[in-house]
């Protein structure tokens, strides 16, 4: 997969479309713009028909121009780059840092493609895909654009790696009350989209989200531990917590369900926590051999004294 970095050295889960797609979106698209063309031919030839062979051939010239060239074009600036051909196949056509397309993109793509795909019967198109490593073609390259495949799978950076094992339960007693939900949430987003950022960037962001929870903790990062690892580890803690309030059965504190301030029960290394203990019941009265009777009168020695 071709990733594309913004000017935050973000890589964009894109991946660009290939020849067969893009082939048959603009097959598709020819194919409507030709029916539409021929409609509204027909209608100016028949409403013109008193005109002279050359006002024909001009409105001939200007339905061809309107509708092959000036309604892609149109098309996608409304669109945002998804003509009736891409929508069906699951592409869009962005810019190279990946937003979406303005009229001068369109105008410049549909220009070329004039001379690459309706002069030459898409074969410089094609050679030009070919030969691109993201499959751009010369309407692309001038324009600053690239078609990419919107319907993609699960994408696999969503996961959020655990904490290393000797890290896990290391803030078991820690209270995550003051640390609001929205910077969980960038800590979340962070540690699934570390992997595509930049290393430099992703560091001092690491650092930067570290530093906002160790204010809202108290808690710094013990000596020697990367950023990501801390974020990590307490993100894992809360999961943690919020796992045991939601099967626990009471809420959490900080740790042990209905018990506010106790300490959580250790992590182990694979990643899930230990349930709490069952309280200890009392224990039972084993049954034993019943004591001697005592002779006539005597009363069992039972350290009951029976009122006089």
């Amino acid at each position: 997969m071709s990733e594309l970095v913004t000017g935050e050295a973000v890589a964009l889960e894109l991946r660009p479309a290939r020849l067969p797609s893009r082939a048959l979106a603009v097959l598709l698209d020819l194919v409507v713009a030709v029916i539409v063309y021929v409609v509204v031919f027909t209608a100016l030839v028949a409403a013109a028909s008193s005109l002279d062979e050359a006002a024909q051939i001009a409105l001939s010239i200007a339905s061809f121009l309107l509708v092959l060239v000036g309604g892609p074009i149109a098309v996608e600036t409304l669109s945002h780059g998804r003509s009736l051909g891409k929508l069906a196949c699951g592409l869009r056509v962005v810019r190279d840092d990946g937003g979406p397309i303005r009229f001068r993109h369109a105008l410049v793509r549909g220009a070329v493609g004039v001379v690459e795909i309706l002069m030459t019967f898409g074969v410089v198109a094609c050679i030009a895909s070919l030969v691109s490593a993201r499959g751009r073609r010369l309407g692309d390259v001038f324009a600053g654009t690239l078609v990419v495949r919107e319907r993609v799978p699960v994408a696999r950076g969503h996961f959020v790696p655990p904490p290393p094992p000797w890290l896990a339960g290391r803030f078991a007693g820690l209270d995550l009350s003051a640390v609001p939900d929205g910077l969980w949430l960038a800590v979340r987003q962070y540690l699934t989209r570390m992997q595509q950022l930049d290393p430099q960037v992703g560091w001092a962001m690491a650092e930067r989200l570290a530093t906002d929870l160790v204010a809202r903790t108290g808690a710094p990062a013990p000596e020697g531990v990367p950023p990501a690892a801390y974020l990590a580890a307490l993100l894992h803690e809360r999961q943690t917590r919020e796992a045991r309030r939601a099967f626990g059965g009471g809420p959490v504190g900080n740790g042990v369900p209905g018990v506010r301030g106790a300490p959580v029960p250790p992590v182990g290394m694979s990643g899930g926590y230990a349930p709490p203990a069952p309280p200890p019941q009392p224990p039972r009265a084993e049954a034993g051999p019943r004591p001697p009777a005592g002779r006539p009168g005597e009363q069992p020695a039972t350290g009951f004294v029976p009122p006089a």
